[in-house]
């Protein structure tokens, strides 16, 4: 479902890791790419790490690969059989973090670290249509209402983006990105007008085909300061 939601609204596809941990269900994110999806229950965790290398745990960069490949370390399966005592004399502190996550050990918490990167809004027309005057205002009113949520939480854009779906369900994109920071909404109306224009009236792109659904979208989004806040 989060697969599909992003790649419906972003057109991009990603890769997904679900495991018992962080380190875990990093490794699994990786593990097929692009668009693939790995899971690995608490029973098969060695079982899905043994025979990987050791360069597939975060953190393990080059150099800690090589100390390790010199002390007859490649995989992971050798790197969880290994004394600890022989890691730590080797990387101190850290040895003993790499025993860990190579027996499939992380007891580090997840923490939700999210900070918005845009702001949408989209409606699917009653009619599909190519006349400029309703979709122009749709664009109107989809361009209030971010620009709304935008006055509530406080961001101001750089990037305006539209979405358009035609009958035949294909999905089109354009976007404008300003070199300064915008808020207002009559910047985002125009511009958002202007980018959905090449695709309505008679002599548009796509000829033959009918709009069922707009969108606006703003990103490239900065917190606006507190004090410039209150004096407008």
């Amino acid at each position: 479902m989060i697969k599909r939601e992003i790649l419906e609204k972003e057109g991009l596809t990603c890769s997904i890791g679900i495991a018992p941990n962080k380190t875990i269900a990093k490794i699994a994110s990786d593990f097929v790419k692009p668009d693939g999806l790995t899971v690995v229950e608490q029973e098969h965790v060695r079982e899905f790490l043994a025979p990987l290398q050791v360069k597939k745990i975060p953190g393990v960069g080059p150099k800690t690969e090589g100390m390790l490949k010199q002390m007859g370390i490649e995989t992971i399966k050798q790197l969880a059989s290994c004394d600890v005592q022989k890691l730590v004399a080797q990387f101190g502190k850290y040895g003993w973090r790499l025993h860990q996550a190579a027996n499939g050990i992380d007891e580090n918490e997840v923490e939700e670290k999210w900070e918005r990167k845009s702001l949408s809004r989209e409606t699917t027309l009653d009619e599909h249509t190519r006349d400029r005057e309703l979709i122009y205002c749709c664009i109107d009113e989809l361009a209030e209402k971010v620009h709304k949520n935008l006055l509530a939480e406080g961001f101001v854009f750089k990037t305006v983006a539209i979405k358009v779906k035609f009958d035949d369900f294909t999905v089109h994109t354009r976007a404008k990105t300003f070199k300064s920071f915008h808020s207002d909404l009559n910047t985002l109306r125009k511009t958002a007008k202007d980018l959905v224009g090449v695709f309505i009236g008679e002599k548009g792109k796509e000829k033959g085909k009918k709009i069922r659904l707009v969108g606006v979208r703003v990103s490239h989004l900065s917190v606006v300061d507190e004090r410039q806040r209150r004096i407008e």
